[in-house]
């Protein structure tokens, strides 16, 4: 068995795809396998229910080699009438977001780790050798391309001139938006052992929120890069590398004037964005992304539960147990539901009320990895294998 806490990110000795499948596989309990006498960890079949609502596809597009075999989470992206979405092969592609007609298409030649970001007329992806590139949103034209510190898995952010990306060595770095200059760089202390992946920065008001592998969430100034403030989400426990790994790899959320975080073997936190106080904590499990609906958050922990948490007190109203290791990924909510993809490529709707399950349809069998993304009444669900589909939900 390899000894998962001599693997670090980064390490000279290991080629990356390797590390990536080792960690995604073993430490998300995916890999199936058992020692000294452990059952492996198998997936709870499919629950019967009573379907309250259905699921219908209104268009598909194929739009390139979708996630890869590297654990990625390239997510697609809303901008007006368009949803943008990249490729790990190196694929980014723009679609009319209503009719799923294919506006432009390019091939970079380059592997991408993290994408599509959009914003102030770039879309935005970073690659797999450490570099951010800038397309233009109108037509796909290449803009400009700057190294950065490492990989980035996550999406590069935009707003007020400023592109700023987080890579895998916990260093942030802002890049002026129209020539692709490095303005400013931030960097955190890195754990031994980490998850492979980095969570998104949010950028909003001239802030910049992240996480990091640490457990730390902290605010810099989107225009210099000044730490504003650093807050605790979850605080490192046990006595090995792997049970003190509490990595923020979720997207941070806000809601109300209130930030919300979650780390992996840590906690669910809300805190006030201006000072970085901490204003409640529950227990909680995750690297996927929340979303929020009903005055909820909703989550999904790392044994694929589905929560709903109270977004002022913390308290949990709600957990759906029955998906149990399905692999799901990030919830996102649409209408009075909550949806998510599994690892079949099932996508199952629940109630926000009570995470009763009401709705559920085959959408792809590679399986779904990436948090569903929704627009007005329309659901986008990017496959693992490069299909972009759009479903609605009727009440039956």
């Amino acid at each position: 068995m390899l000894n998962l806490a001599a693997l670090k990110k980064g390490h000279e000795g290991l080629n990356k795809g390797f590390l990536t499948a080792v960690m995604s596989l073993a430490l998300l309990g995916l890999a199936g396998c058992s020692s000294d006498g452990e059952e492996a960890v198998e997936p709870a079949p499919l629950p019967d229910f009573t379907a309250e609502v259905t699921i219908k596809e209104v268009w598909s597009h194929g739009v390139g080699s979708g996630q890869g075999d590297s654990w990625l989470h390239l997510t697609p992206v809303v901008e007006g009438d368009r949803i943008y979405t990249a490729g790990a092969s190196g694929q980014v592609t723009a679609l009319d977001r209503t009719s799923g007609k294919e506006i432009w298409a390019v091939e970079l030649d380059r592997r991408i780790s993290g994408g599509a970001g959009i914003g102030e007329d770039l879309a935005l992806v970073a690659t797999r050798d450490g570099h951010v590139i800038a397309l233009n949103a109108a037509d796909g034209s290449k803009l400009w391309e700057t190294p950065v510190s490492s990989e980035s898995l996550s999406a590069p952010q935009v707003a007020n001139g400023v592109v700023v990306v987080q890579t895998i060595d916990s260093k942030i770095t802002g890049l002026d938006a129209k020539t692709g200059k490095p303005l400013w760089i931030q960097e955190t202390l890195q754990p031994v052992l980490t998850l492979r992946g980095t969570s998104t920065p949010l950028v909003s008001r001239g802030v910049v929120f992240a996480g990091f592998a640490n457990g730390e969430a902290r605010a810099f100034r989107a225009d210099n890069g000044s730490l504003l403030w650093d807050a605790k989400v979850a605080v490192p426990r046990g006595s090995s590398e792997l049970e003190r790994m509490v990595d923020v790899e979720a997207t941070p959320l806000i809601s109300d004037d209130l930030l919300y975080m979650v780390s992996y073997q840590g906690n669910v936190v809300a805190i006030d964005p201006a000072s970085g106080r901490v204003l409640w904590a529950r227990e909680a499990s995750s690297y996927e992304s929340m979303s929020e609906g009903f005055g909820n958050l909703y989550l999904t922990d790392a044994e694929s539960f589905v929560s709903g948490v109270d977004q002022r007190t913390g308290s949990v109203v709600w957990t759906q147990k029955d998906l149990k290791n399905r692999g799901l990924s990030g919830p996102e909510t649409s209408g009075s539901q909550v949806v998510a993809g599994d690892f079949e490529g099932y996508l199952h709707a629940l109630s926000q009320v009570d995470g009763r399950i009401v709705g559920r349809t085959k959408v792809d069998s590679s399986g779904i990895r990436v948090k569903p993304l929704v627009v007005d009444d329309m659901i986008y669900v990017y496959t693992n294998d490069g299909y972009l589909f759009a479903l609605t939900i009727q009440s039956k």
